[in-house]
C-alpha cells in the first residue's frame, strides 16, 4: 500500500512542478496586455480570454500539488489536541465520507461538462474565437489527481492505525 501512495505522490510532485511555472506565462500575457493598453490605449482582443484560462487551469491543476504538501486550509483546533490514532480515524472518516463522494461527483460532471464543451466545439465569444474545451478539460483531470492525493492520505492514516496496533 505504501508503494501506491508513494506513487500517487511522485505523479502530483511530477504535475505540480511541470505546471507552476505557467504562473510566469500568465504574468507575461497580463504584462503584454498592459504595456498594449498603455501604448495603443486599446487592450488586446485575446489576452484577457487567455489569461483566464490559464489562471483557472494553473489553480485547478495545483490543487493536487497543493494537498499533496498541506497547503490547503484545515480546521485542525480539535484535531491538534487529538492523539494521533483518532487523528489517523479522524482522517480516515473524514475523506471517505465528504472528501470522496464530492471528488467522484467532480470527476463525473468535470467530464460530463467537458465532453459537451468538445462535442460542440465551444469557443470564447471575443473577437479571437478560443476553443473553451481544452479548459474544461482541466476540470476533469485536476478532480482526478485530487482525489489520487486524498487516497494517498487515506492510505498513510491506514498505515498509521496498523503501526499503532503492531
Amino acid at each position: 500500500m505504501n508503494a501506491i501512495a508513494k506513487a500517487i505522490d511522485t505523479l502530483n510532485e511530477l504535475f505540480g512542478r511541470i505546471i507552476a511555472p505557467l504562473i510566469a506565462i500568465i504574468t507575461l500575457v497580463v504584462l503584454y496586455d498592459i504595456a498594449l493598453r498603455t501604448f495603443t490605449g486599446r487592450p488586446s482582443d485575446w489576452a484577457f480570454d487567455i489569461t483566464k484560462m490559464l489562471f483557472g487551469a494553473h489553480f485547478m491543476l495545483m490543487a493536487a500539488y497543493g494537498l499533496r504538501h498541506h497547503v490547503h486550509v484545515e480546521v485542525d483546533v480539535v484535531k491538534r489536541l487529538l492523539s494521533r490514532k483518532k487523528q489517523s480515524i479522524l482522517d480516515i472518516i473524514g475523506y471517505l465520507i465528504f472528501f470522496a463522494p464530492f471528488m467522484w461527483m467532480l470527476i463525473n460532471l468535470g467530464w460530463s461538462f467537458f465532453m459537451r464543451s468538445f462535442s460542440r466545439g465551444e469557443t470564447t465569444y471575443g473577437m479571437v474565437s478560443i476553443p473553451v474545451w481544452p479548459i474544461k478539460g482541466v476540470i476533469f483531470i485536476a478532480a482526478v489527481l485530487i482525489l489520487l492525493q486524498g487516497i494517498a492520505i487515506v492510505i498513510r492514516a491506514i498505515q498509521e492505525l496498523l503501526e499503532e496496533q503492531a
